[in-house]
């Protein structure tokens, strides 16, 4: 059930021990990865005839951080160090990080 949250999708590790293989997966259905299925699960949601009447806003954004270091995976200058903040209410965000509306599948498929 999809109930109108922020999601995140987190992948944690060595460096060679499967982080990609397992968020990506490989070509074929059968063997997506934990990203691609989840684009799937959540427009298969959004276009799910009981939910025509209401609207849904898909954002997303890619960020590494690799020894300590945040880069928007979508900016223009990926070698750029961004800066995590904090606002009033004590969320913490990434300050500058690119979030880009997306209305299909085919369109997050782009931005990877």
């Amino acid at each position: 059930m999809i109930k109108g949250y922020n999601g995140t999708i987190f992948a944690y590790g060595q460096t060679g021990c499967g982080k990609t293989h397992t968020m990506m997966g490989e070509g074929q259905a059968e063997q997506r990865g934990i990203i691609p299925s989840a684009f799937e699960h959540i427009y298969g949601f959004i276009d799910d005839d009981k939910n025509q009447n209401k609207k849904f806003l898909v954002r997303c954004s890619y960020l590494e951080i690799y020894n300590e270091d945040v880069r928007d995976l979508l900016g223009k200058d990926v070698d750029k160090k961004l800066d995590l903040k904090e606002n009033e209410k004590k969320s913490v965000y990434v300050k500058d990080l690119n979030i880009i509306t997306v209305k299909t599948v085919s369109d997050i498929e782009k931005l990877m």
